[in-house]
């Protein structure tokens, strides 16, 4: 098989891909705010600044600056850790919690849409190949 060519097809079709922009709300959910947002609310309890770090693989004074706009904005608050004063504790408002659920709503319709529009067969077959293409990616950046 010439995976060259297979290569250069497919990067004209990701291309495409960009450019119709279909799943914009879907990438933007999966970073920043969004996903902060996200995150805490799935967790289901308090959050360090560095667990979310982490888990988005971005600098503390990114997570820091994201942080200081959704407390601005009302969403979330942070407090010292009783048990640990030196550690400061990320928590939810009930506007944080309310958004969050609503964009997570608006992402799985929009993400249902999409993969219905393909059929299930297809649908099914994307999933299982965005997997496998995920722990691909994975494997090729533990080997730098």
């Amino acid at each position: 098989m010439d995976y060259e060519k297979l290569a250069i097809e497919f990067m004209e079709k990701m291309h495409l891909l960009k450019k119709a922009r279909p799943h914009r709300q879907i990438n933007e959910s999966m970073h920043g705010e969004s996903f902060m947002l996200h995150y805490l609310s799935f967790q289901g309890n308090s959050a360090l600044p560095s667990e979310i770090s982490n888990i988005m693989g971005i600098s503390s004074a990114r997570i820091a600056a994201a942080l200081n706009s959704l407390e601005r904005k009302g969403l979330i608050t942070r407090r010292i850790d009783p048990s640990d004063r030196r550690r400061i504790l990320v928590d939810l408002t009930s506007e944080g919690k309310a958004l969050a659920e609503e964009r997570h709503r608006t992402m799985l319709e929009e993400t249902t849409t999409l993969l219905s529009m393909l059929g299930e067969q297809d649908a099914r077959e994307y999933v299982r190949i965005t997997g496998k293409l995920a722990e691909a990616i994975a494997k090729c950046k533990e080997r730098k």
